[in-house]
């Protein structure tokens, strides 16, 4: 399913957007040396019921995951990337943390994630695989816009992670999203231009860039939701929704200035 978002609906998905993005901001402000990534769950939910909204992982149950999820927020730590399960772990030093969201407010969902290192210790090398996926994130936003198909993100998002040196995996992407989280067209990371759907103003897409240090292949952990790279290595994943105007590409998710 595609849906077109009319002038009302893409209003409620900017309230939406707005309260993905501040929520991630006042999780990454409280993400420190010493904090248990159940807490950030705890605070995730408590943030997205003081706001009336409802999340979109709680009950969410795809055929390629151990479902329920049962939590609020994706925390993928070190080298898990996507779907990290929330657990019994105390962030060190040097962490490099990803946390996905997404949440539905007035029957709208948007959908977010960030990548950072927490504490100190910077390594250089995580630091520019995160840069990486951000660069690649804005070229696919720039790229986005009336007439355009979706094989111009994906060349665009592809280009810029190649070119960083990065192996690319193209089982999970960037997808449509609106009243439900999860919709066509799928978003590959990389693609040949003049392909696919042409956009349109009213669609709402999540684009989000990831990667694994020196692989393109996945494992699954035991508890049957969070993927990590084969190897071991270290991975980063950045994701924005937009949405389509006749102007180009609005960025609905990011940060507010005053965190939630």
């Amino acid at each position: 399913m595609i849906e077109i978002l009319n002038s009302t609906e893409l209003a409620r998905a900017r309230q939406t957007g707005a309260l993905v993005g501040g929520i991630l901001q006042s999780l990454r402000s409280r993400a420190t040396v010493g904090t248990n990534l159940l807490d950030i769950d705890r605070w995730t939910q408590q943030m997205i019921l003081q706001a009336g909204a409802q999340s979109c992982y709680v009950d969410y149950e795809p055929s390629f995951g151990r479902g329920p999820f049962g939590h609020y927020i994706c925390t993928s730590v070190n080298d898990a990337v996507l779907h990290g399960l929330p657990h019994d772990y105390a962030l060190a030093d040097g962490d490099l943390l990803t946390l996905d969201l997404a949440v539905s407010l007035d029957g709208i969902a948007a959908d977010s994630a960030i990548s950072f290192v927490v504490g100190a210790s910077q390594p250089p090398d995580s630091l520019a695989m995160i840069r990486a996926t951000e660069n690649a994130l804005a070229a696919g936003i720039a790229a986005a816009r009336p007439g355009a198909r979706i094989g111009d993100l994906s060349h665009a998002i592809g280009t810029v992670l190649s070119e960083a040196g990065y192996p690319i995996n193209t089982e999970f992407g960037g997808h449509g999203i609106g009243s439900t989280m999860h919709q066509d067209p799928h978003i590959t990371n990389t693609g040949r231009p003049g392909r696919g759907y042409t956009l349109r103003p009213g669609l709402l897409l999540a684009l989000e860039p990831w990667v694994m240090a020196d692989t393109a292949e996945l494992v699954t952990d035991a508890d049957g939701w969070t993927l990590r790279s084969a190897t071991g290595c270290r991975t980063a994943h950045s994701e924005h929704t937009i949405a389509i105007t006749d102007n180009g590409a609005e960025i609905l998710t990011l940060p507010t200035q005053t965190p939630v």
